[in-house]
């Protein structure tokens, strides 16, 4: 499947998909959307003093890293598990310049060398401490896949190549679901109301579901499924609205 990189408005990049006339991200904002729908409505709003991440389409790794970042900033321990049917050669992702020179890196230099810290402030890198975040974000895509690995003291990744309708899960329950398929209309099979009952079921008491869809369809199902919806404005100059989903039984 053919993939071009293309820069978006707030300066971050995304693939764009040809074969299904669709972008990884939104083009008004690639980083800005993701910190906004899944962190800051998302990771941020939940109860959870450890969170479980559950998250449908791993893709360029870009929701991970920022909950990393969100992970060491917090001090909250986070197990991450992101699900992906197609995974991102490291070439690809590496040309998306997620980590580059004219960008604050967002967790400590301490936390970069894998020890504890204590502040949680943007930091201005030098050139050591670029390479080693660099480094880092190399290592969120390139460690082995089906396993848990410790990339910092705050924040462990599970990747699992797999179609999320037939994955078999080894560990549950989640405290949150970062839904981030792509649209309805290009991938239809993502967003059933089977596949949201099934979600419903794997969260916690308490947990959250966050998407960029707020389609009056997507919400209906997420009710049907049991969760409590919430529309929430959405991404500066994206979309007007996104969907949080809440288990409150």
């Amino acid at each position: 499947m053919e993939r071009i990189i293309e820069r978006t408005d707030d300066g971050s990049a995304t693939l764009f998909v040809p074969e299904l006339n669709e972008h990884y991200h939104s083009t008004k904002g690639a980083r800005t959307e993701s910190q906004h729908i899944f962190i800051d409505m998302g990771l941020k709003a939940s109860p959870a003093a450890t969170p479980r991440v559950l998250e449908i389409g791993f893709g360029t790794g870009l929701n991970a890293w920022l909950t990393l970042e969100e992970a060491e900033r917090s001090r909250r321990n986070i197990h991450y598990t992101g699900l992906e049917l197609y995974p991102l050669d490291w070439q690809t992702v590496e040309q998306l310049g997620y980590i580059s020179s004219d960008e604050p890196v967002r967790v400590s230099s301490s936390t970069i060398h894998r020890k504890q810290t204590t502040t949680n402030e943007q930091f201005t890198p030098n050139e050591e401490e670029q390479q080693s975040a660099i480094e880092l974000f190399k290592q969120l895509h390139t460690s082995p896949w089906e396993k848990d690995v410790q990339l910092t003291p705050h924040f462990t990744l599970r990747k699992i190549e797999t179609d999320v309708n037939k994955w078999r899960v080894e560990n549950s329950p989640f405290n949150l679901v970062y839904f981030d398929a792509f649209a309805p209309e290009k991938q239809p099979e993502m967003w059933s109301q089977e596949l949201f009952n099934r979600l419903y079921v794997l969260l916690d008491r308490d947990g959250i579901l966050t998407t960029y869809c707020a389609k009056g369809v997507v919400r209906r199902m997420l009710q049907t499924a049991g969760f409590t919806v919430e529309r929430l404005p959405g991404p500066p100059g994206g979309k007007r609205e996104i969907l949080r989903a809440r288990k409150q039984e």
